[in-house]
């Protein structure tokens, strides 16, 4: 596999492990806030601070999304640099603590979501 097909099986995994850790996040809310609303859930994630963490994964999503959808065309550059983005993403090594707490709570008490970051870092090369 090239680095373009690398980087497009990652992103759709990527896209996966995002669902899962929203899910998961969505489940905890409610059970300590009480049932929301799709709606109201969705202002949540964009601005409580708590949940500013899953961020990491939707932005670099729409920036792979944004780099594949150029009518100009990309880099082999651009890609190498998604993928390695990634790769930090989901190694957690490098992350902030506050982000690394939050990430290894979901992957302990998610066995899709470990499931999935394992998929990744196996599809590039983490």
């Amino acid at each position: 596999m090239n680095n373009t097909e690398t980087l497009k099986a990652g992103r759709d995994l990527l896209l996966k492990l995002h669902k899962v850790l929203v899910d998961f996040e969505r489940e905890s809310y409610i059970a300590f806030n009480g049932a929301v609303s799709p709606s109201e859930f969705l202002h949540q994630l964009l601005e409580n601070p708590d949940l500013s963490w899953l961020r990491r994964f939707s932005t670099l999503i729409v920036d792979i999304d944004e780099m594949f959808a150029q009518k100009d065309g990309f880099s082999d550059d651009a890609v190498k640099t998604h993928l390695s983005a990634m790769r930090e993403l989901v190694s957690v090594e490098s992350a902030e603590a506050d982000f690394r707490a939050r990430y290894e709570m979901a992957l302990q008490g998610e066995p899709q979501a470990a499931a999935l970051q394992g998929e990744i870092r196996k599809v590039i090369g983490a």
